[in-house]
């Protein structure tokens, strides 16, 4: 798959590139959110379609309800602009997300963040560095999830707010954290790039029970997921069994919800 993990990393280097350029000549506020999730996935739509005819598509921008009729062979899965808020308030925590499932499974993805001028992806995917001490467990900086306290307190770990998921899972990868756990809600086009990425690199990715991410599905809803240095795998999963047992289901928002992540 020489040629997707390439086509990946170069389509979400050049959607940054265009969100760059219409950000510098931009106000701050919704209306320039709107239009870069609209350029983004116009631009990425066109050029999948082109260079990968026979593949399905899922993105963001798309129809949310379209379901897809089965989840084997293959699905590019799109976020255009992973952190439409941040991007709209001239933040560098947002991102771009290109990433193929095959058979459901997270083979190909590349993270762009084009704040940062940097591009991770599954061409080259980042190993996972020493960890730090304590831990540093990354959350929402508008919605952290309720497990967050009792998992932080249980890893001994500090929380770092920051906003779009594609920016927290790339911060594990790039060893500016080691924890990231999500239980608010999500769609697949949320995580699946950065988790291909992180999989491909050795780092832990799951759903909160420890079981498999799956993409391509039916439903793109995907409320919930954890991804972490493998250092801390045992720990993190414990504690969220923990959690569990203790009676706090993990929550999830609404679907549609503009702030989970």
């Amino acid at each position: 798959m020489g040629d997707e993990h390439r086509a990946a990393g170069e389509l979400a280097g050049e959607a940054g590139l265009l969100l760059m350029e219409l950000r510098a000549h931009t106000g701050t506020g919704r209306d320039r959110g709107d239009e870069g999730d609209r350029r983004s996935h116009r631009f990425l739509m066109e050029r999948l379609a082109d260079r990968f005819p026979a593949d399905r598509i899922r993105s963001e921008e798309a129809d949310r309800s379209l379901a897809l009729d089965t989840d084997s062979g293959r699905v590019w899965i799109v976020d255009p602009l992973d952190g439409t808020r941040e991007y709209s308030e001239d933040r560098h925590d947002w991102a771009v997300h290109v990433a193929l499932a095959v058979d459901a499974e997270p083979r190909v993805g590349a993270v762009a963040l084009p704040a940062l001028g940097l591009v991770l992806g599954t061409a080259d995917p980042p190993r996972p560095p020493a960890p730090a001490s304590p831990p540093r467990l990354v959350v929402s900086r508008t919605r952290p999830p309720e497990c967050v306290p009792f998992v932080a307190e249980r890893l001994g770990a500090v929380t770092v707010p920051m906003g779009s998921a594609g920016a927290k899972i790339a911060a594990v990868i790039r060893g500016e954290a080691e924890v990231y756990v999500h239980a608010g809600g999500q769609y697949e086009w949320d995580s699946a790039a950065p988790v291909a990425v992180a999989l491909a690199g050795g780092f832990h990715a799951s759903r909160l029970d420890g079981s498999p991410l799956r993409y391509s599905q039916p439903d793109p809803w995907l409320p919930d997921l954890v991804v972490c240095h493998p250092s801390f795998t045992v720990a993190v999963l414990a504690a969220l069994a923990d959690w569990g047992d203790a009676g706090q289901p993990a929550g999830s928002a609404a679907p549609g919800d503009p702030n989970a992540g």
